[in-house]
C-alpha cells in the first residue's frame, strides 16, 4: 500500500507539471487542446497482484455503496403493539439483534437507559453467582451471544463500564471480567447480567425489503430478572435520554429524532403501529424542515412544546406543564407542582400505564372530574379511588359524558386526550378515573394510556416535543 501511495503522489506531481506546461504552451500558440504522456514510474505488477488490488478496490467501492444506501435512508421503523393481551400495560416492539439476527419482543420504555434481552445462563456461570433474582430458563426465547459474530463484551475494567454505564456494578472479579449490571426499575422489577455491544438489523423506511445494520449498540445480556411485564416480553428497548440508550444511538444516525404512536391499549392483538427513527412525515413535513433548519416547525394539525432534557430527571423526558383544565375551567394547582426547581416537574413515560399526578394536582383533577360523575353509583376497585357503575338497570351504558380534560403545555400547546384515556374501562360496566396520586414533592408522570391515540415525536436535536391526534393503526 505504501508503494501505491508514493506512485499516486508522483503521478499527480507529473500531471500537474504537465498541465502548467500545456497551459503555457496553449497560451502562447492559441491551441485549444493539450496532450499528456502517462508515465509508469513503478515496476509492472503481476496479473495476480493487479487482480488482488482490483478486488480490494471493489470491496471498498461496495462498502461505500452500502454505507451510502444506509445513510441515504432518512428513517427506519419498528412494529409496535399493545401488550394488553398478555395482561400487562406495556407496549411491545419487535427487535432483531446479533449476526445472524435473532428476533425478540421488547418493552418500549422511554424511562430506561439500558437495552437488554434475556440470555440463557451457562451452567458454569450459574455455579458462580449468588443472584437473588430468578434465572432465565432454557425454554424461553433467549439471546445467544456466542452465536453472534458481532457480539463484543465490555470489560469490567474499561472506562466505558466505569464511567459511561451508570447502571454497572463497581466490583470486578478480574480486570478482564465482563461488565456486570443490576438494573432496578421504580416499580420494583429488576434485571441482572453482563453488558456488551452488538449490531441490530433495521428495516429502512421507503425501501421495501431493504435492511441495514446499526452497529455498536450497547446491549445487556440478562441472565436473571423479576417483574410481571418481563414474563410476556424478552427484555427492554431503552428509549430514554442518555449517552448509551438505543434511542440516542439510533436518533443520532437518523435525523436526531424518533416518534411513536400508541394504539388504544385495549386494541386487538393484531393492531400495530410503528416506532420510527428519523423524520416522521406526519409531524415533520419537508416544507416545515426547510423553513427552519435549526428548529423545524410543526405542520398543520400538530402541536409542539419544548422538550426538557434535564440531568435531574434523566433518563426521562420532561415537559413544562402550565396547568390542567376540566370542562374548560383551569384548576387551582400550585405552580411549584410543575417546577423541577421546586421539587416538581412532569415527564412522559411510555413504560408507565396510568398517569400519576403529584398530590396537589391529583386532588384538584379528581375533584373536578368526580363532580360531574357524582350522579353515578360508586364502585370499589383497586387500585383506583374513583370508580363508577356505568350501566343502567336495563344493562346498557348510561348516557353520561365525561368532562373534557386538557393538559396545557408551554408554548400554548394542549393535549386533549379522548375521554377513554382518563375515564377508563376497568371492568365490564365499570369505569374509573384513570389517574393515581403521587407523592409531593415529586414528579408527575404522563403515562401511556393518556398518550394513546396520539403520534409523539421526540426531537432530541432541537429539543422539541411534537404531537398530533391519530388512530395509530396501519
Amino acid at each position: 500500500m505504501a508503494g501505491r501511495c508514493r506512485l499516486v503522489v508522483v503521478v499527480v506531481v507529473v500531471v500537474a507539471a504537465a498541465l502548467l506546461a500545456a497551459a503555457a504552451s496553449a497560451g502562447g500558440s492559441g491551441g485549444k487542446s493539450a496532450r499528456f504522456e502517462l508515465l509508469r514510474l513503478a515496476p509492472a505488477a503481476s496479473l495476480a497482484e493487479l487482480a488482488r488490488m482490483d478486488g480490494e478496490r471493489m470491496a471498498f467501492i461496495s462498502s461505500r455503496g452500502r454505507r451510502r444506501t444506509a445513510e441515504a435512508a432518512s428513517a427506519f421503523a419498528m412494529p409496535l403493539s399493545s401488550g394488553a393481551y398478555t395482561g400487562t400495560g406495556q407496549y411491545f416492539v419487535r427487535f432483531r439483534v446479533g449476526t445472524p439476527a435473532q428476533p425478540f419482543l421488547l418493552v418500549a420504555d422511554t424511562g430506561s437507559d439500558l437495552t437488554w434481552v434475556k440470555c440463557h445462563r451457562h451452567p458454569a456461570a450459574a455455579k458462580n453467582t449468588s443472584s437473588p433474582l430468578p434465572a432465565v430458563s432454557s425454554h424461553q426465547r433467549t439471546f445467544r451471544p456466542d452465536k453472534s459474530r458481532t457480539w463484543a463484551p465490555i470489560p469490567c475494567s474499561s472506562a466505558t463500564c466505569k464511567e459511561s454505564l451508570s447502571f454497572s456494578l463497581a466490583a470486578c472479579a478480574t480486570p478482564s471480567s465482563p461488565c456486570a449490571y443490576d438494573y432496578r426499575y421504580k416499580d420494583g422489577s429488576a434485571a441482572r447480567g453482563t453488558v456488551g455491544t452488538d449490531s441490530t438489523t433495521i428495516a429502512l423506511s421507503g425501501r421495501a425489503g431493504k435492511n441495514a445494520k446499526l452497529r455498536g449498540v450497547v446491549l445487556g445480556c440478562t441472565t436473571a430478572y423479576s417483574g410481571q411485564s418481563f414474563l410476556a416480553s424478552d427484555g427492554v428497548l431503552s428509549l430514554g435520554y442518555g449517552n448509551v440508550t438505543f434511542a440516542s444511538r439510533a436518533a443520532s444516525r437518523f435525523g436526531g429524532r424518533f416518534s411513536y404512536c400508541l394504539v388504544d391499549h385495549l386494541a386487538p392483538r393484531n393492531a400495530t403501529s410503528y416506532l420510527t427513527f428519523g423524520p416522521n412525515p406526519a409531524l415533520s413535513s419537508s416544507s416545515a424542515d426547510a423553513a427552519s433548519c435549526s428548529s423545524p416547525a410543526a405542520p398543520p394539525g400538530a402541536r409542539q412544546t419544548p422538550l426538557l432534557l434535564d440531568h435531574r430527571t434523566r433518563p426521562f423526558y420532561g415537559v413544562t406543564v402550565r396547568g390542567i383544565s376540566v370542562a374548560g375551567e383551569l384548576l387551582k394547582i400550585p405552580r411549584a407542582v410543575w417546577d423541577v426547581e421546586q421539587g416538581g416537574g412532569a415527564i412522559l413515560d411510555s413504560g408507565t400505564s396510568l398517569t400519576m399526578l403529584a398530590k396537589p394536582a391529583y386532588r384538584a383533577v379528581v375533584a373536578a372530574l368526580s363532580k360531574t360523575l357524582a350522579g353515578l353509583p360508586r364502585v370499589d376497585m383497586d387500585p383506583f379511588d374513583y370508580c363508577y357503575n356505568w350501566t343502567s338497570p336495563s344493562g346498557r351504558d348510561v348516557d353520561v359524558a365525561a368532562p373534557k380534560l386538557t393538559v396545557h403545555f408551554a408554548g400554548s400547546s394542549r393535549l386533549e386526550p379522548p375521554a377513554k384515556s382518563y375515564v377508563i374501562d376497568a371492568a365490564p360496566g365499570v369505569k374509573c378515573i384513570g389517574v393515581q396520586e403521587g407523592p409531593w414533592p415529586g414528579l408527575s408522570v404522563i403515562g401511556n394510556i393518556l398518550q394513546q391515540e396520539h403520534l409523539w415525536e421526540y426531537d432530541l436535536k432541537n429539543r422539541r416535543l411534537r404531537f398530533k391526534r391519530s388512530r395509530c393503526t396501519h
